[in-house]
């Protein structure tokens, strides 16, 4: 395959409340597919608490590493939420009230107690930011130079996604194509590494399993071309059958 410009994003989860277990993030999953589906490839995932100085760690080191990098949780309404403080503090920039997410806070709340000073903290954002529609709960995301703050459940997340989709440059979204098979994958390890390693652009991931007292692997390949990525799963697969493996298409 040519050389092609590959386009990366990390990503920051922030909250106490993942580290310690209370609360199981389900953004990594979503946030990975829509990601995908962009052409952008998610390289890295850091989880840190609710601590200025560990978010502005984060963010300064991911942020020029990868052409973006994602923020979920600390936007909301409580003292805790300081991602829009720590973000600013990265950027050497002062936090204002941004017009326009005030006027929605005001919207979204006329009818449900009005916009109080808890409320506003959500209108808070780095001076110069812009804003993500959110259709779900009226508090927008924010977005700022290669940076996107979105909040923390996983509901109000998707919406917060669907607003970006399309507005981000990327590549060629990965294709990934599945067998699978009663096989360990110690035995068929050096198989894998070759197929591999004869096929520029792919790349094959094994992730074992236990059914009715055996072992067995499945084996993902993939490609940003869809074609490629079928050809290397077929050749695999009659590679593995001939060592004695039958296989299954789409995986066990």
């Amino acid at each position: 395959m040519t050389d092609h410009r590959i386009w990366t994003a990390a990503l920051v989860v922030i909250g106490d409340e993942i580290l310690s277990g209370r609360t199981q993030d389900r953004n990594i999953a979503q946030i990975a597919t829509w990601l995908n589906v962009q052409g952008i490839r998610l390289s890295e995932v850091r989880v840190v608490p609710d601590v200025e100085e560990r978010i502005v760690e984060a963010v300064n080191a991911l942020r020029t590493q990868n052409d973006y990098l994602f923020t979920t949780g600390g936007i909301g309404p409580t003292h805790d939420d300081i991602t829009v403080d720590a973000v600013a503090k990265a950027l050497g920039r002062p936090v204002i009230i941004h017009p326009e997410a005030r006027g929605m806070l005001e919207r979204y709340y006329e009818t449900r107690g009005g916009l109080n000073e808890g409320r506003l903290r959500m209108a808070r954002v780095p001076d110069g930011a812009e804003l993500i529609i959110n259709r779900v709960s009226g508090a927008p995301g924010i977005k700022i130079e290669n940076l996107f703050l979105l909040a923390g459940v996983p509901h109000i997340t998707a919406g917060m996604l669907d607003g970006l989709t399309g507005e981000l440059e990327g590549g060629r979204p990965l294709v990934s194509v599945t067998i699978g098979g009663m096989v360990p994958e110690s035995e068929v390890a050096e198989l894998l590494r070759e197929t591999e390693r004869m096929n520029d652009g792919v790349a094959i991931g094994s992730y074992p399993f236990f059914k009715e007292g055996r072992v067995g692997a499945n084996f993902v390949v993939r490609s940003e071309d869809a074609e490629q990525a079928q050809s290397v799963a077929n050749l695999l697969a009659a590679s593995l059958e001939s060592a004695g493996y039958p296989m299954v298409p789409g995986g066990i």
